[in-house]
């Protein structure tokens, strides 16, 4: 007798652009990287035993060939992953001060902005649990911004849920084309993850409160706004509540809120509820605050969970 095919694990899948990192270091030399949002969140997500995969473009240079190193090294799925032999990866530098991190990009005519509608395979994306996107994927140009469309709605029509960060670049595009691409998109989205600062400027609006329930209204089903040291409001058509932060000796916050977003997600594809989701994904967050790149800092589950475990203890 046949065996009936296993059922795989729920799939996170991940569309934006990844690119090459270099990080100021104290002694004014710089650490080679990689970063870009949501392949940070896919990251983030695989280091907690979920099932990630990465849909963008890459060059056919260095820089996309220690890209595909660092996702097949992860267990990343990188089957959506085209390589592109006339564009370039793009790259970004880190530089620290007084007043924080600060990023200058160099991405223009990148591989990942020539993404268009035409290569969304509506056929591998319909396996996806969550589609996990963000305003950097659709600010790179206006065909990647159709492309995470026609991605959302290949998703949605298969039964699965789409999560969006807002991650607002106004170096990328102006505020008001900005506010009406993110807005019409979240509201075909299930979850929103946007961070304070963001929201206000999008939103026009001041309180967590008010910010939650403008998304609410838009027709997500669950909202995880960050705060920074204050932590996350977590909100849903029920319920919300703030879920504290972690306190750390943190050196760079790069990539914290894409560590978020996939240690959130990974826990909602486990059935978390969204609230103790936000609690892992805060100590997660914080953890890849105290070492310097958006990549090696981010903790796997063993060091989140003993973290949490002594925080108790505390």
């Amino acid at each position: 007798m046949n065996k009936p095919p296993c059922n795989p694990s729920p799939l996170l899948l991940c569309m934006g652009e990844a690119m090459a990192e270099y990080n100021q270091q104290p002694d004014g030399r710089y650490l080679q990287g990689f970063g870009g949002d949501t392949s940070n969140a896919a990251i983030s997500a695989a280091r907690q035993g979920a099932r990630a995969g990465i849909f963008t473009h890459i060059g056919s240079d260095p820089a996309g060939d220690g890209l595909l190193a660092l996702w097949q090294g992860e267990g990343i799925e990188t089957d959506l992953v085209k390589r592109c032999p006339d564009a370039q990866t793009g790259i970004y530098f880190v530089t620290h001060d007084s007043d924080g991190h600060h990023f200058n990009y160099y991405r223009k005519m990148s591989a990942a902005s020539r993404m268009t509608a035409e290569d969304v395979p509506q056929d591998k994306l319909a396996g996806a649990d969550i589609l996990h996107i963000s305003g950097i994927s659709q600010a790179i140009s206006d065909s990647a911004s159709q492309a995470v469309i026609a991605a959302i709605r290949t998703v949605k029509s298969a039964g699965g849920r789409v999560s969006y960060d807002t991650n607002l670049r106004l170096g990328l595009w102006p505020l008001e084309k900005a506010r009406q691409t993110i807005h019409d998109t979240i509201a075909e989205c299930d979850i929103a993850l946007p961070g304070l600062e963001d929201a206000r400027q999008l939103t026009g609006l001041n309180s967590p409160d008010d910010i939650a329930d403008f998304y609410l209204q838009r027709g997500v089903s669950i909202v995880a706004l960050t705060l920074g040291s204050n932590g996350t409001m977590v909100a849903t058509r029920e319920e919300r509540a703030i879920i504290p932060s972690f306190a750390v000796d943190a050196i760079d916050a790069t990539a914290a809120g894409d560590t978020f977003d996939g240690a959130f997600l990974a826990e909602l594809m486990a059935g978390v509820s969204p609230f103790d989701a936000a609690r892992y994904a805060n100590a997660t967050a914080a953890l890849s605050t105290t070492g310097y790149g958006a990549v090696a800092p981010i903790p796997g589950r063993a060091q989140v969970e003993k973290f949490i475990k002594g925080q108790s203890v505390n």
